[in-house]
Parts: structure tokens; sequence; C-alpha cells
């Protein structure tokens, strides 16, 4: 006999005590069961158990949310609200991810100030700058989304840590890379990669000695900065639904990395089985990674060709014209070509990409180039607007959007 019911009944039918340990709360089961009871309308067996998962992925994420209660609720309303995707937070990075929701921006990516390397960003000493830093580390964590990615491009530099001492003998090298991937771990995420960015000849006459060509008084010059990849991976407990069969009859499996668990079905129904009656393995992150390899999200075989190598060359920002003028109005900005790898590696079309330190905002433009909304925070109100939004009004020419004119969204937490 066929069983001719919607398949959504079945997949409610077998999960229907994991769905009640899951949304304790009956309320909360009753709204997730009226939510996809409109699949009882839908006949592909594949769209239902799509659309079953990311109600259900959505439900637990909005419930996990729910546990951190110090959001800011204009802040919250600016993001969520729904427009060019082309946000501009001025403020404290700190402050403002304090006020977000967790686990609400898909990619982070960004170049934070270099320790006393800028007159606008300057601290008593080394040991203030890496507690200030590992403060927004430990929120970007919170902020960040489960299994998702932060690409973090840092230089070390040549300074004082004024903590021995205050005087001019007291410079030296400062590891800033060594350090963050220390602070890094030490909040939760796992250090992945370390891209060299090559920056090409070296053009300071710094450190040549050339009048003493003698053995200890050779140094080489800084031509490199960090490209440093981590990934978040809270360790969740939540049962997930099986891709293949979208049932929540599953039991845990060994974890495949540190924080990430996996799952294996259950279900001796399901539609794929090992020859030893194994069901599909898989986690949270597979769920994200392997449901959307479709034609439309191929990566480029020549941007990928690129990134290849671990060591890449990428000329610096041009910032100075002809006449002596910075054209972006901002002393440090970085590539776009970074941003650029981080956004078509580690996210999809229409995702959250976050900039917590936006300088000039590459970072934010290049996201809405490629699709995502971006979404940049800057301190230096007073300092950058005026150029940051003439950098930004200047890239969204008309023509490449089809439209007049790109709305750049503003919220001041300052």
């Amino acid at each position: 006999m066929i069983d001719t019911k919607p398949y959504i009944e079945t997949i409610l039918e077998i999960s229907r005590s994991y769905l009640e340990e899951t949304f304790s709360k009956k309320e909360r089961l009753l709204e997730f069961l009226q939510t996809v009871g409109s699949l009882k309308n839908t006949t592909n067996r594949k769209e239902i158990i799509d659309k079953f998962t990311e109600v259900y992925i959505d439900f637990v994420k909005k419930d996990y949310q729910k546990k951190y209660i110090n959001t800011n609720k204009a802040l919250i309303d600016f993001l969520d609200k729904k427009d060019d995707g082309v946000k501009i937070i001025w403020g404290n990075c700190l402050d403002a991810m304090l006020g977000m929701n967790s686990e609400s921006i898909h990619l982070m990516v960004t170049s934070p100030p270099y320790y006393n390397a800028r007159e606008y960003s300057q601290w008593n000493n080394l040991n203030d700058y890496l507690h200030d830093m590992r403060l927004i580390i430990k929120e970007a964590y919170r902020v960040l989304d489960n299994h998702r990615v932060f690409v973090f491009n840092v230089g070390d530099i040549f300074d004082n840590d004024n903590i021995s001492t205050t005087s001019t003998w007291g410079k030296r090298r400062i590891p800033l890379g060594a350090y963050f991937t220390k602070i890094f771990e030490e909040e939760g995420f796992t250090f992945v990669d370390d891209f060299i960015w090559d920056k090409g000849e070296v053009q300071s006459e710094r450190h040549k000695n050339g009048n003493k060509p003698y053995p200890f008084y050779q140094y080489p010059m800084n031509c490199y900065e960090h490209i440093l990849i981590f990934h978040k991976h809270r360790n969740d407990s939540t049962r997930y639904p099986c891709p293949v069969c979208g049932c929540l009859k599953v039991n845990g499996n060994a974890y495949s990395e540190i924080g990430l668990k996996s799952w294996e079905c259950k279900n001796f129904e399901c539609f794929e089985r090992s020859e030893a009656n194994r069901g599909k393995r898989f986690s949270l992150k597979t769920i994200t990674t392997q449901g959307r390899q479709e034609e439309k999200y191929t990566i480029d075989k020549e941007f990928i060709k690129k990134w290849r190598r671990d060591i890449i060359k990428i000329n610096p920002v041009i910032k100075i014209n002809s006449k002596g003028e910075n054209t972006l109005g901002h002393t440090a900005p970085f590539p776009a070509d970074i941003p650029e790898f981080a956004i078509k590696m580690f996210s999809y079309p229409n995702e959250y990409v976050l900039d917590p330190f936006g300088g000039s905002f590459t970072s934010v433009i290049t996201a809405k180039q490629l699709g995502r909304i971006g979404i940049g925070i800057e301190l230096n109100k007073e300092m950058f607007r005026k150029s940051s939004i003439q950098n930004l009004t200047k890239s969204f020419q008309p023509q490449l959007f089809n439209k007049k004119s790109i709305q750049i969204s503003e919220i001041d937490l300052l």
C-alpha cells in the first residue's frame, strides 16, 4: 500500500518526542508545529526537508539568542531593517557588539588599529592595548554565528611596548600576529590558517646600515602582514535534523573538530544507509555548507587559484594622489582583496558581514558589491565620516546597481 500522507507528517511523527525535548515550552512547540504545518501542501520531498530544517534551525537560534538579555533594541531594529545593505554604526565597537544579538553575524573581517601606529588610536602600553582587544574578541565570539569564520588582518610592528621603559631603547619588533592568535584561541576560537600578505619591494631606507656590513648589524624591513583565519565552534548539544530524511531521530557521534559535534541518523527508514546499515553522519556545519553546494554558489577557479598558496602578493592601497591629497580620507586603509577573499570564501549572498573597525569601510563596500549586507563600526565619526560617506557613495555608481543611488543607513551610538 502506497503511503499518500504528506511527508511532513512522517517527519513530525518520527520526531515528535525530540521536538518536545527541544521545545520544552508547550506554546513554543505549538508555534513551531504551526509554522511547519504549511508544508502539508508541499509535495516535493527535498523541499519539505530543507524547509523543515531551515525553520527548525531558526527556532533553535532564536531560543538561544533569548539567553542574552543586554541587547540594544534600537540597534537590533537598525540591523534588522530591510534596506540597501550598507549599514554604518558610529561608536565604540565593543559597545556596539554588546548590543547585538548572539550569533547574528555570518562573517567577520577586519584590520584592527596597530598599537599606537596612528595618532587617533593610542594606548599607555602594550598590555592595555591587548586587554582592550581581548574584550572586543571575546564579544566577537558571542556575536559571530556558530561554525563561522573571522578573518583578521594584522601586521607585526616596530615600536615601544612601554612596559619596561618609555625610552627610545625600548623599541623592538612587536609580534602582534602571535599575540592575537593566542588571544583568539583563549577566547574560544580555533586557529586555522595564516596567510602571509607580501606587500612587495621594500621602499624604506631604514635598517640598511650600509656603512656597517658586519654581523649583528643587519635587520630586515617588515614587508608583510598576517591574514589570520579563525573558526568558531561553540559546543552545541542541540539535536539537528538528518539532512537526508529530515527527522530528528539521531544520536550524537564523534566530534570532527574541537567543539564541532556531529550526529548519526538512527531512522532506519532513512533514504541513505551504508552497506553496514549506518545512517548519515552530519553536523550543523555540514548542513550549512553541503546544503548549498549549487552552481550559483560556485567560486571562480581563478580566484581559488589566486589564494591557493598561503603567501600572496597584494599591493598596498595607494591613498595619496599626485597632489599629495589623501583620496580616501583614512591613513590606514586595507586593500579590497582581503574582504573579497573572506566574503567569497566564507559567506553566502544576503548574509551579514561585519567589520568591527570600519575605517574607510572597504569591507562594507566589498560586501555590498558581492551581494551581502555590509556592516561597519567606526569610532572616529568626526574625523572620518565626511570622507567615508564620499568613499561609499563614489564606490556605488548608479549604473552598477540599476537604481538612482545607494541608501547608506547610519546609527549613532556615540
